[in-house]
């Protein structure tokens, strides 16, 4: 079955008077949601000693637990200095994985910055290898997934294609298909069932059916300019997408159980359970 949550809690969680990580969890499951996303995306700025503690909790309730990576990671940094310390952003993040009992980790690959997109795709490629090969060799990765997502804006490394390539580097990868950002980069051309199938086929035919199964997938609907993402909006906008309908028919007809979590710009929770009312209805015919 799909898991649905929230990237966050918005502002309802904080208006009804909650305040820590540790009131997460029954806050979460009381709405309905079986998963939730912690963004780490301005530092690692918790103790391990905090998230273990808010781990058990979210385990003792059966909410699936992805983080996400500072926001600043990039593997086609040209600085050698950089890309140690994008190395490090990376390992830091399989540790607070290991403190929470999190099992998969969503981060954004790379920028070209002044490089041509081929420069920046070939040394973003050639880092993925060497990094996640040697976190393999070092036995940190069992039982974890780290989750590269697809992008939003054109000068950023991150298109379906690049991600599903960039995992072929290493098993431990699967992909997080933020469609919100791909319809951002489509230009609001993502619509149809089909417009679904041709990236999730794409997935399956390099990377098989059981890593795509295992993908993470974000959703919202996102305003966009000529050159991409420019804000995240709420489920109530009728103007921009993408639709979650399509996307939840083509996850029934495959049978396949992603993740799915919803980062609204404000409405997150009440999105995610939308989603899954929608799901669940598709699913029940």
């Amino acid at each position: 079955m799909v898991k649905f949550g929230p990237s966050g809690c918005g502002e309802e969680f904080y208006n009804e008077g909650n305040k820590t990580i540790l009131q997460v969890p029954a806050w979460i499951k009381n709405r309905g949601l079986d998963a939730y996303e912690y963004s780490f995306g301005h530092g690692y700025q918790m103790s391990s000693a905090l998230a273990s503690k808010a781990g058990e909790l979210f385990n003792q309730l059966n909410i699936a637990l992805s983080l996400h990576a500072p926001f600043y990671i990039n593997f086609a940094n040209p600085d050698e200095e950089m890309y140690q310390k994008t190395k490090g952003y990376i390992y830091t993040g399989v540790k607070f994985m290991r403190a929470f009992g999190a099992d998969k980790l969503v981060f954004h690959s790379a920028s070209c910055g002044k490089m041509t997109r081929a420069e920046a795709l070939k040394l973003t490629t050639y880092r993925f290898s060497e990094t996640f090969n040697q976190m393999e060799e070092e036995n940190l990765l069992e039982g974890l997934y780290l989750c590269p997502e697809t992008m939003g804006k054109s000068m950023q490394i991150g298109t379906y294609n690049e991600v599903v390539d960039l995992c072929l580097t290493n098993s431990h990868l699967v992909p997080t298909f933020d469609f919100g950002h791909i319809n951002s980069i489509m230009q609001g051309k993502l619509i149809t069932k089909d417009d679904y199938k041709k990236i999730l086929d794409y997935s399956i035919e390099k990377l098989g059916y059981e890593r795509t199964n295992n993908s993470h997938i974000h959703f919202s609907k996102i305003q966009y300019g000529e050159k991409g993402e420019i804000r995240h909006l709420n489920f109530d906008d009728q103007v921009y997408g993408p639709n979650f309908e399509p996307l939840a028919e083509v996850l029934v007809d495959y049978k396949l159980s992603p993740r799915v979590i919803c980062e609204s710009a404000t409405t997150m929770p009440k999105d995610a359970l939308e989603m899954k009312k929608i799901y669940q209805k598709i699913l029940d015919k």
